[in-house]
């Protein structure tokens, strides 16, 4: 990999305790990563890197950026050129910052189940919104009607994410497939 030209730029959120982190480098093919200081499971050197930094609670790898929830009495000022520093310096030395064997493929759902609908729903019209947003809402589960969804990234612990769910998604959900009767989150 070419070191150089590695761009780091961050971006504000909705959530005012997470912050995007935008790189001009692919940081893995498909799929995405999360975890929290507690959960942290040494699956992503990326992410080992960050939780160096005690101010980083959680963080949220996507393809081409990187969502920090920090801790409440941490500054972004004083945290994010750590932060940025953190990432470019991971992109020069070169290594993979999720270990991709844990990113599980898409599910193999028949192709007009309400699941499948569902996903590509999410797929085509929220996760693009959302990831603008340094966040990313997973499907979890539908049953009995009721759609459950992981809140991921920014959107874990977000102010408006549930106004986002009852009044986007779950509506966008209910008119797109009649099966749908409710919505509801899980905070990852």
């Amino acid at each position: 990999m070419e070191n150089s030209g590695i761009e780091v730029y961050q971006e504000l959120t909705p959530n005012p305790e997470s912050m995007k982190f935008v790189t001009n480098r692919h940081l893995f093919a498909n799929g995405i990563w999360e975890g929290s200081r507690e959960l942290n499971n040494g699956r992503s050197a990326l992410a080992q890197r960050l939780f160096e930094l005690p101010e980083a609670l959680s963080v949220f790898i996507s393809q081409n950026f990187v969502t920090v929830t920090k801790r409440r009495d941490a500054d972004w000022y004083e945290i994010s050129p750590g932060i940025r520093e953190a990432v470019r310096q991971f992109l020069m030395e070169g290594r993979k910052a999720v270990d991709e064997e844990i990113i599980a493929p898409g599910s193999a759902a028949a192709a007009d189940s309400p699941e499948a609908r569902i996903t590509e729903l999410l797929d085509k019209y929220v996760r693009p919104a959302v990831e603008m947003d340094g966040g990313h809402i997973a499907f979890d589960s539908f049953e009995n009607g009721v759609v459950k969804l992981k809140m991921q990234g920014s959107c874990s612990g977000c102010p408006s994410s549930q106004i986002t769910l009852k009044n986007g998604i779950e509506g966008l959900l209910k008119r797109m497939v009649p099966e749908v009767q409710s919505v509801e989150a899980l905070e990852a």
